[in-house]
């Protein structure tokens, strides 16, 4: 069985691959280790050999690996929907929030930031596919996220995210991919700031390297870095 390192140097290079296929520089994708489940361990393994950024779903479960791993100089997603009970909690801890939604959410975060003088870095969920069992906005409402987004005090709207339907193959990921960059493409040409849709996250373990392909910046990759999750309830 291959080690935790052993793993990451195997996604690393092929997200080398991926990127050098579309004429990108590989150090323009930035590799999320999605540690939710998996023990503090898994990620100071993890974390020496070279991995920094990390993801969490459950704000609780992030709050109680980031005390323990104190020590080290991780830089923390909340990939997971945020409650909004649970933003005050959120904004100091991580860096990075994957799942903004709706410009209620969006406020609740600034103002949580601004009273902890904290700024996170956040991304709107793209919700292409219309599934019912999946957070995100229509992509017809992105606009107007956009512009509360410019009345911001702290928090940073700095791209998008997208998490597809589940694919049978890397391919079926595709066309979902292509089309949040061709969104993405044309809002800046509509006139938004570009340091407001310079990150595209998304591809997972299954995935990852056609997301590069089609412009992913940060890709989301945790069984194929710490192998087969435990199922929580």
């Amino acid at each position: 069985m291959s080690s935790i390192a052993e793993c990451l140097a195997d996604v690393r290079a092929r997200i080398a691959v991926a990127a050098g296929v579309s004429g990108r520089d590989p150090s323009s994708v930035r590799l999320i280790a999605v540690s939710k489940t998996f023990p503090l361990e898994a990620i100071r393994e993890a974390y020496e050999a070279g991995q920094r950024d990390f993801g969490e779903n459950r704000v609780q479960e992030a709050l109680e690996k980031s005390r323990a791993a104190s020590d080290l100089a991780i830089h923390w997603h909340l990939l997971g929907h945020l409650q909004a009970n649970k933003v005050r909690k959120a904004v100091g801890p991580f860096g990075m929030l994957h799942g903004i939604d709706s410009v209620e959410l969006l406020r609740k975060v600034d103002d949580a930031a601004a009273d902890a003088g904290v700024a996170p870095e956040l991304l709107i969920q793209v919700d292409l596919a219309g599934e019912t069992t999946k957070f995100g906005v229509p992509h017809g409402d992105v606009p107007r996220l956009l512009e509360a987004a410019d009345r911001c005090r702290a928090a940073r709207v700095v791209g998008l995210m997208l998490l597809p339907p589940a694919p049978d193959t890397p391919e079926d990921a595709r066309p979902w991919f292509a089309r949040l960059r061709k969104l993405r493409d044309d809002w800046l040409a509509d006139g938004i700031r570009p340091s407001m849709l310079r990150e595209l996250s998304m591809g997972m373990s299954g995935d990852f390297e056609v997301a590069v392909q089609e412009g992913a910046t940060l890709v989301r990759v945790g069984t194929a870095i710490f192998g087969r999750r435990h199922v929580q309830g």
